[in-house]
């Protein structure tokens, strides 16, 4: 759809075809955060991103949320939103965890991460209860929000937010919505 999205503003608009800004890639690299901390296990976290992204330039990182092999998160997510705690097996046969994750592209303007989507399948009552014991926020589970999912008042659901402003900046190759 961003692909899309891409071909018509170049189609209107020709001034920004530019070959220093090449268009997004036709194919997306998915890769789970265990996986790219083992590739980069002494980088932080955003630089680990900026690297894997020069290689391969839209990826979706999955698995964002649970305690990765060096003892962190790859990035902290709510215990009561997205599910990072559910096991998942990897393609080789390896245990994993989490159910959401982010939609990162290279940036070729400002030479940088561009973070265009988060998304992920939503709690479960089982793992609302287990994500807030391992947070220490047990006391969440009176609050109607999490009672109605612990009733079973709230469907069970998937969400993600596209970063409209950051998709704009994409496609119009501008380092900010400003200029």
């Amino acid at each position: 759809m961003i692909r899309s999205a891409e071909e018509l503003a170049l189609d209107m608009y020709p001034q920004l075809r530019d070959p220093r800004y090449p268009s997004l890639p036709d194919e997306i690299e998915f890769v789970h955060a265990e996986d790219l901390l083992a590739v980069y296990p002494d980088l932080p976290r955003k630089q680990r991103e900026t690297t894997f992204l020069q290689e391969h330039p839209a990826v979706f990182i999955y698995g964002i949320g649970w305690t990765l092999a060096d003892g962190y998160p790859h990035e902290l997510r709510a215990a009561d939103y997205d599910d990072w705690v559910t096991e998942t097996v990897s393609a080789d046969g390896r245990p994993m965890h989490g159910l959401n994750g982010d939609i990162l592209v290279w940036n070729p303007v400002t030479k940088r991460r561009h973070e265009l989507s988060s998304m992920g399948v939503r709690v479960t009552k089982e793992s609302l209860v287990q994500q807030l014991e391992l947070t220490g926020q047990l006391g969440f589970l009176e609050l109607p929000y999490h009672r109605a999912i612990l009733e079973d008042r709230i469907p069970l659901s998937i969400g993600g937010g596209i970063g409209q402003s950051r998709v704009t900046m994409l496609l119009l190759r501008k380092a900010h919505l400003g200029r």
